[in-house]
């Protein structure tokens, strides 16, 4: 009885309107409305393309102005009607042989080259290829060479089938990788280039990096996105990750569609994916519009391609509506016989609601005063991460702290026991030349201040040694805060000059001018300009002592 009842539920709440859609359903929602508005696209191009031809009739047209405009008509026409585009190319080459100018004849052969490859014309294609001098490209300019690469790479993946064991593969790739040494890095080429060369090379997850940052700078949806998409799409086929592949295919065909771009590649691909997948209906839709957009185009290549899978994907989808059909009578049959059972069924269902709703609202005051506990817990684990981060904190500060007592206390005995020892042998020098009678030369040695100069450079000196055996990275940490004309440099002989043991007295924590002064020997006018003078040269002004006590810090 509890199974019946969970089937009567389903029934009553598997309605589709209710439920939320996927992000795939939403993309291939917005791709089939693109579908429907084609022929809206499909009339704009042809004004752009009316607008243009007005061009032509300008009065006093030059030879040059006329190529720019057959120019701008060949790339409106070649991925929209080939034949267009061609017929264009051949005006372009007279003139182009007219004017002798082998830019433009190498460009336009270039060009028609592309077009029939387009057209199945693989042979034509390929010899005028050839007829090309290459020796030619380098008084050319540079993108002509580019173009000529790209050619090449493209007619030999083709022939090595993009399989890796064939031998034109190896060929496609270096001219793969001439065209990454010609091509700006920050162009949009380039990146598609980079992106298919992390492919080959089995780095999948770099490529989809690559394919991702440019993607995110491409704002508009025009045919460059598209190809950016169709590679991706690829990339995540060679993982075996068909429902991003999937994505991508329809993302890139939607801009194909916006663009009245006829000639592509990825509403055949997704054609086929979603007929391995079991789609039938969309698979038959895509095909279907893959092949009204090469026949329109007189794409032979593209049309070849799809007449091998365009059969079977029909008959399928034939088959299927035969199958729906059948399916649709055996329905009807049961939801007859569903319907008898459906009156006695809601009594019973209602009485069933109303429990569940009781059970609900119960569930619903439970989860309330768990979130309550939930957020109790939380904020006094806050509180303990961060009373954990004070003591962690406190912890360094005093390890720290005993590092640099230990240190100097080391120091300070040993500079104590020193001092006694020079002071009595100078009490003792004194006596002896006092015992001797010559109080002209006591009187010297009193006057003298030659060793006090002598005890305060040792003291300075002992200092300087102790400081930086602590803060062994103090004078490059220093100089870090500063531009490199600012850097401080003692002198020869000198471990620290006068500038820097400032602030390593600052360091240990004598932040009072006045206790500095008193150990320096200074002013307290002069330790204050010290400081000012190096606080206003760094590149941190404002935080430039904070910087200064973090030196060392663990």
């Amino acid at each position: 009885m509890k199974k019946f009842t969970l089937l009567l539920l389903l029934l009553l709440f598997m309605i589709p309107g209710l439920q939320a859609k996927s992000e795939m359903d939403s993309i291939f929602q917005v791709l089939f409305q693109a579908l429907n508005n084609e022929k809206i696209y499909t009339e704009e191009k042809g004004k752009d393309i009316l607008d243009i031809k007005k061009m032509i009739d300008i009065k006093d047209i030059t030879d040059e102005q006329r190529y720019s405009v057959y120019d701008r008509l060949y790339d409106e026409y070649k991925s929209f009607k080939i034949d267009s585009a061609v017929h264009y190319l051949e005006f372009n080459l007279k003139i182009a042989e007219k004017l002798n100018n082998v830019a433009y004849i190498y460009n336009t052969k270039l060009k028609l080259s592309f077009s029939y490859w387009i057209r199945g014309r693989f042979l034509e294609s390929i010899n005028i290829l050839d007829e090309l001098d290459r020796s030619c490209f380098d008084s050319l300019p540079k993108w002509l060479l580019i173009e000529y690469y790209e050619s090449y790479k493209r007619i030999y993946l083709y022939y090595s089938a993009k399989d890796k064991n064939n031998h034109y593969y190896p060929i496609s790739n270096l001219y793969r990788d001439s065209l990454l040494h010609l091509i700006p890095e920050d162009s949009f080429s380039h990146r598609v280039l980079t992106a298919e060369k992390l492919a080959v090379e089995d780095h999948a997850d770099e490529a989809i990096r690559v394919l991702t940052e440019a993607l995110e700078k491409s704002q508009a949806e025009d045919h460059e996105r598209a190809i950016l998409e169709n590679i991706m799409a690829n990339i995540y086929g060679e993982k075996h990750n068909i429902e991003m592949q999937k994505k991508y295919y329809a993302l890139s065909a939607i801009c194909d569609i916006k663009n009245a771009i006829k000639e592509n590649a990825s509403m055949m691909e997704l054609a086929f994916l979603l007929y391995e997948g079991g789609e039938i209906d969309k698979s038959y839709r895509c095909i279907k519009a893959s092949m009204d957009d090469a026949v329109f185009c007189n794409a032979r290549f593209r049309t070849f391609e799809i007449s091998k899978v365009f059969p079977i994907i029909e008959q399928a989808y034939q088959e299927k509506g035969l199958k729906q059909k059948r399916e649709l009578q055996v329905y009807l049959l049961i939801v007859s016989f569903l319907s008898l059972f459906l009156i006695v069924a809601v009594g019973y269902v209602y009485g069933q609601m109303k429990r569940i709703a009781r059970i609900r609202k119960e569930f619903y005051r439970t989860n309330l005063k768990l979130n309550d506990l939930n957020t109790d817990l939380q904020k006094s684990n806050e509180k303990l991460h961060e009373l954990n981060g004070q003591l962690s904190d406190v912890n360094q500060k005093l390890a720290e702290t005993n590092r640099v007592k230990e240190a100097y206390l080391g120091k300070f005995i040993d500079l104590c026991s020193n001092y006694i020892e020079k002071l009595d042998n100078y009490r003792r020098g004194l006596n002896k030349i006092a015992n001797s009678g010559k109080i002209d030369q006591l009187l010297k040695s009193l006057k003298s201040s030659q060793f006090i100069e002598d005890e305060l450079s040792d003291f300075y000196t002992n200092f300087d040694e102790t400081f930086l055996r602590i803060y062994p990275t103090f004078i490059s940490d220093f100089n870090d805060l500063f531009s490199d004309e600012e850097k401080q440099h003692p002198k020869q002989g000198e471990l620290l000059n006068t500038e820097l043991r400032v602030y390593a007295l600052i360091r240990l924590g004598i932040n009072d001018s006045a206790k500095i002064a008193v150990f320096l020997r200074y002013s307290i006018t002069t330790v204050y300009t010290y400081r000012s003078k190096l606080k206003s040269k760094s590149l941190q002004p404002k935080k430039f002592e904070e910087y200064i006590m973090k030196i060392g810090s663990y």
